[in-house]
């Protein structure tokens, strides 16, 4: 097989965390031709979705893990499987890229996850499709909105809805004398829509971050485990990651999400629980997969892989 990854900067991915990279290397592993290319590289010509795109070789070594063998102009369709891994936000530039990705699966490609469920599952938003699983949550710009349900729920998370690992999240209690100015700045004096959340308290437990591979649980998670003094829990946050088995709740909401997961063609799937709270659905290009191989030895990329083998089919 031939297989894709639309990746941010190759030189700036850190391959001894990186779940890119990781997918890369089992792939690697079993045989198949990688390649990489960024968004920036995709584009349209006569019709057809192209891309320049490098021919890696890959490694273990995670100073050296990768040399480009060569770079060729290719079209999407003729790749086996194109994994979709570039990081938020998601912008004006991502956008263009799902609408291109969208184009190219017309042609024949195979692109994973499916770029029309990029486009529809927002990270945040996403979760008021399985709301049966979530605290209370309010999406508005009105800052009379916010300040009314931080009045009612007295403990409440606003965070902005293009935000990744922990930028922009304010935990703010009905007695914080700068909650004013946190729904000013969130909201951008009322002109930016920002989700409000009821506080979970068991997110001093961590925050978990639950894979869905090809519409199926795996049986471990990464807890990502607040430092003192703080709210959020992600790794980029200075957030401790632990890896735990999942628990019976965290397999429910899982095991519910995943056939309409798969359904609308997302193959690789984080959801963040709290507690037994579903707070976000990460399609765009979840993690964690290294931290939970080198803590409990659970191959995910396998998965990953073992899934784009069986489509290819």
């Amino acid at each position: 097989m031939r297989i894709a990854f639309i990746v941010d900067p190759l030189a700036k991915l850190k391959a001894y965390k990186d779940s890119s990279v990781f997918m890369m290397r089992e792939a690697a592993m079993r045989g198949h031709e990688v390649y990489a290319f960024e968004a920036r590289d995709l584009a349209l010509f006569d019709g057809r979705v192209l891309a320049n795109a490098s021919h890696l070789k890959v490694s273990a070594d995670n100073d050296h893990w990768f040399q480009i063998a060569s770079e060729t102009e290719i079209s999407l369709s003729d790749f086996d499987a194109v994994l979709m891994r570039k990081d938020p936000p998601f912008d004006a530039e991502y956008l263009y890229a799902t609408l291109l990705l969208s184009l190219a699966e017309d042609q024949g490609a195979r692109v994973v996850n499916h770029a029309a469920s990029l486009r529809d599952y927002n990270e945040k938003l996403a979760i008021a499709k399985f709301a049966q699983f979530t605290v209370p949550t309010m999406v508005t710009s009105d800052m009379a909105r916010v300040q009314a349900f931080v009045d009612l729920h007295g403990d409440v998370i606003i965070k902005k809805l293009d935000g990744m690992g922990g930028t922009s999240i304010f935990r703010v209690r009905a007695d914080d004398p700068n909650r004013n100015a946190i729904v000013e700045v969130q909201t951008v004096d009322g002109t930016v829509s920002v989700m409000a959340q009821r506080y979970i308290p068991e997110i001093t437990k961590g925050d978990k971050r639950v894979l869905v591979i090809d519409g199926k649980p795996v049986p471990f998670c990464l807890a990502r485990i607040p430092k003192e003094g703080e709210t959020r829990g992600n790794l980029a946050a200075g957030g401790r990651g632990v890896a735990q088995p999942i628990s019976a709740r965290d397999r429910e909401i899982a095991e519910t999400l995943a056939p309409q997961l798969k359904a609308d063609g997302l193959t690789i799937v984080g959801l963040d629980i709290i507690g037994d709270f579903l707070t976000e659905v990460n399609v765009t290009s979840p993690t964690c997969m290294v931290e939970i191989f080198d803590q409990a030895g659970f191959n995910t990329a396998a998965l990953v892989i073992d899934a784009l083998e069986h489509q290819a089919r």
